[in-house]
């Protein structure tokens, strides 16, 4: 069992930046691939980026590749999302999720998740 809680969101305007962190607890926080999710209002939820256990191996939605970078220091149990040159249509709920599946980039593919962490972009 992994539990997850994000923290970070806010509002902000556009071209500004956040960092997202999701720390996590439970079992060994190494051997999971994680994954940040988002989910704006009346759309279906849309994956972001993924790094596997070691982080050795990452990969981006098409929306955010450039302006986004993911990482993790499984020394803290956690994993970052920071984002940069922010857009409004960067705005919805994000969530981070856990899996030990490789290269899972669909949202049945994981088996925990956070609570979600709220982000905003004004223009």
């Amino acid at each position: 069992q992994v539990q997850l809680v994000e923290s970070g969101g806010g509002s902000v305007q556009a071209g500004g930046s956040l960092r997202l962190s999701c720390a996590a607890s439970g079992r060994a926080f190494s051997i999971y691939n994680m994954a940040w999710f988002r989910q704006a209002p009346g759309k279906e939820r849309e994956f972001v980026a993924y790094i596997t256990g070691s982080g050795r191996i990452i990969s981006y939605g098409n929306s955010v590749k450039g302006r986004f970078t993911i990482s993790r220091d499984n020394a803290k149990n956690t994993v970052y999302l920071q984002m940069n040159s922010l857009k409004p249509e960067d705005t919805a709920a994000y969530y981070c999720a856990a899996s030990q599946v490789f290269n899972a980039v669909y949202e049945g593919q994981y088996q925990y998740w956070g609570q979600g962490t709220r982000v905003t972009v004004s223009s």
